[in-house]
């Protein structure tokens, strides 16, 4: 008897693992930290447009979710003999071979179908088209214009910028509002440094990959200044949002410029740090934060609005 059930303990044991290891894998292949950041993007724009937190929302955000997983998972599949190349990617699941290929471009179809289902059943046909039109852009034209041009990622940044308009169009609101338009370009200009920050860090990688890189192009403080450039375009969009009226909030709107400030204040310790790499992963992690906080004063643009009670 109590061997049987050391047995029945083991296979239980491993069978755990074999889940632990298959959410692991699915973590890494969709890109989740990503993925939650453009879903909270998306469920920003509902909530100013439809000027409630209600279970709405449920809909446009899982739709993205699963369309933004999927997308992923397949951008994934797309570059999988490149990432192979690459120190940063060589052990993403499929380079690694956690999965075939195959079965994770399997995946991302399913996550693709089920996500444009949501949103085809859940919204309006502008967030579908919209939705349809990121996917086309990210792993239709993005993903194969940086295999030739090194700014590739500033058209590329356009995708940041529908997941809110998304959203909002979810959300009642129109897609040629101006406020939904300065939210996405807020996304849009964040994209850029928060890309060239990850390029200064891995452009030899990039480099030995065979990908055209601005390292090759630019010497590194050359390069510096122009992220820092970008880093203030990120902080003046941001100034941009209490100026078109899109938060009513006194508090909330002295935060916003607040926080742009201090990230226009921040950026300038990377012209004094001598480019090195340490000071360019920190201020990676700062442009994420920053994109953090500013879509949590945006949420809580609704805890100071008596109208949401």
């Amino acid at each position: 008897m109590v061997w049987e059930r050391r047995k029945e303990d083991e296979i239980v044991t491993r069978q755990r693992k074999i889940q632990g290891m298959g959410f692991k894998i699915l973590f890494e292949l969709t890109k989740f930290r990503i993925v939650l950041l453009i879903t909270l993007s998306t469920a920003t724009g509902f909530i100013l447009a439809a000027d409630e937190l209600s279970a709405r929302i449920l809909v446009p955000v899982f739709g993205i979710f699963l369309l933004v997983s999927g997308s992923s998972a397949l951008n994934q599949y797309q570059e999988w003999k490149t990432d192979a190349l690459m120190e940063r990617t060589k052990l993403r699941p499929i380079p690694s071979g956690k999965i075939k290929p195959f079965n994770a471009l399997f995946i991302s179809l399913l996550f693709l179908l089920s996500g444009f289902l949501v949103l085809f059943f859940g919204t309006n046909l502008i967030a579908l088209a919209l939705s349809l039109f990121a996917v086309l852009w990210y792993n239709g034209f993005y993903t194969y214009f940086k295999k030739i041009n090194a700014f590739a990622v500033i058209p590329g940044s356009l995708i940041g910028a529908i997941a809110p308009a998304v959203g909002w169009v979810a959300g009642s609101g129109s897609v040629f509002e101006p406020q939904i338009l300065v939210i996405a370009f807020f996304f849009f200009i964040w994209q850029v440094p928060h890309f060239w920050l990850l390029l200064i860090t891995y452009g030899k990688d990039y480099e030995k990959a065979g990908l055209p890189s601005l390292t090759r192009t630019f010497t590194t403080e050359q390069l510096t200044r122009i992220i820092f450039i970008w880093i203030l375009a990120t902080a003046v969009s941001t100034l941009l949002i209490p100026l078109y009226g899109v938060v009513n909030s006194f508090p909330v709107n002295i935060c916003l410029i607040g926080l742009a400030l201090w990230l226009a204040w921040s950026a300038t310790k990377l012209l004094k740090s001598r480019y090195n790499e340490f000071s360019f992963r920190f201020t990676f992690i700062e442009i994420n934060i920053y994109a953090l906080l500013v879509i949590t004063l945006l949420f809580a643009e609704k805890l100071f609005n008596p109208g949401y009670y």
